[in-house]
């Protein structure tokens, strides 16, 4: 199997989806301004989703090793090149909604096969982890990518104007690319799966995956990650609106101000693909926690009563503007890094049933994280939503401990197995 060429089709299939699901933000923005919907109609974009992310990966994940990951991969990008296409020729709220169901469907089938290839094409822990946070660090280029080419397709002098949707032209050009790099690629999966790993019936390998939640280590993971979604997309989902409204910036530069957060995402997960290699995961992901909710006390404050220039630009925009995504550098290593942890402490056969789990409670975090944000921000106001992300921050510093904990006792019994 030709690891080079595997690892540039996974990144650049990332790369599609990263745009497409981080485009909720926005679009968000768009539906509000276009259709004339509510702030509570709108975040249930967000559900369209990440529940067929978390309906698909739970019951196909154990089924995807012997349909074989080249062939979810194809197939995911197929779903959402024709969901780009017919976007374009039936604009509207229910469309929306529709190429959503259709980003999450694809999303499942490509999550969980990128996930379990990872594992068959690197060799070690640390170039698991590390080849982890490159993967999510691209997906986060992906994602600061998708904020700039929205925003220069949106018309900030006339708020009815679907111009916007001309992006999804440019995004089915891009699946169609990405589908032919991915058949013209060498795929020997089942050489790179480990002796003794061949599928039985689909059933007790859906039941297998189901079992994997007994696992201690498993399920304060599972809470690990559900809540950092919950954070990060219920920031990244409504900071466009939260810049637009509390911000009072125009609707273009609301949307390419957000691309500080995801450039921060970004940075943050490519550098820990180096740091990983050096330092404990444990002690990186506290400071980062800690640093994230040190950065929230001191900028929240900064957005009352902001003062702007006449003519708003990149040049004179606020300083809060620029601060307050940054938290994003300091999320960006969590969620890679206790995949990466979780994944390595199981055998490569139960890759695809572990990663079904993840993105399954990734989904649901991630749905909720934005329903919540979206129904706090609508009753109350921006800051009060974004404050309360402080609460799942100090439960995932607990869990964290668990976690680090579970694994320490997993590798000690494992070595004393190896040693008997």
């Amino acid at each position: 199997m030709n690891n080079w060429r595997i690892k540039l089709s996974l990144l650049l299939t990332y790369f599609v989806f990263a745009i497409l699901l981080n485009s909720v933000g926005i679009v968000i923005l768009q539906v509000i301004k276009n259709y004339e919907v509510t702030k509570s109609a709108a975040s249930i974009l967000e559900g369209f989703k990440d529940l067929p992310i978390a309906v698909v990966s739970f019951l196909v994940a154990s089924y995807l090793p012997r349909f074989g990951y080249r062939n979810s991969l194809v197939t995911g990008l197929v779903i959402v090149t024709l969901a780009c296409l017919a976007m374009t020729q039936f604009p509207g709220f229910a469309m929306t909604k529709i190429l959503f169901l259709a980003v999450g469907v694809g999303f499942a089938l490509v999550k969980v096969s990128v996930y379990a290839t990872v594992g068959l094409i690197t060799e070690n822990r640390q170039s698991h982890a590390s080849f982890m946070n490159t993967i999510e660090g691209f997906f986060m280029v992906g994602v600061l990518s998708g904020y700039w080419i929205f925003g220069l397709f949106i018309n900030p002098d006339d708020p009815k104007s679907q111009s916007w949707l001309e992006v999804y032209y440019y995004l089915a050009v891009l699946g169609v690319l990405n589908i032919l790099l991915l058949l013209s690629t060498p795929f020997k999966q089942h050489e790179h799966e480990e002796a003794g790993s061949e599928p039985g019936s689909a059933l007790a390998e859906f039941i297998a995956m189901l079992k994997l939640v007994k696992k201690p280590m498993v399920y304060v993971f599972v809470i690990s990650a559900f809540l950092y979604v919950l954070i990060e997309q219920g920031i990244g989902t409504w900071l466009p609106t939260f810049n637009n409204e509390i911000l009072k910036l125009p609707t273009d530069i609301s949307v390419q101000v957000t691309s500080i957060f995801a450039a921060c995402l970004a940075i943050g997960r490519l550098s820990a693909g180096y740091l990983l290699k050096r330092i404990s995961w444990y002690a990186l992901l506290n400071a980062c926690l800690l640093f994230m909710s040190v950065l929230i006390l001191l900028t929240l404050p900064m957005t009352r009563e902001v003062i702007l220039a006449e003519n708003v630009t990149w040049q004179n925009l606020p300083l809060v503007a620029w601060l307050f995504p940054c938290i994003g550098l300091f999320m960006a290593p969590i969620y890679p890094a206790i995949n990466s942890v979780i994944l390595s402490a199981l055998p490569k056969k139960q890759h695809a049933a572990m990663t079904g789990l993840i993105v399954l409670f990734s989904a649901l975090g991630g749905t909720t994280g934005s329903l919540i944000t979206g129904q706090v921000f609508s009753a109350f106001d921006g800051q009060t939503a974004f404050y309360l992300t402080l609460l799942p921050i100090a439960i995932i510093f607990m869990t964290l401990k668990l976690l680090s904990n579970f694994i320490s006792k997993h590798e000690y019994s494992q070595q004393e197995q190896t040693a008997s």
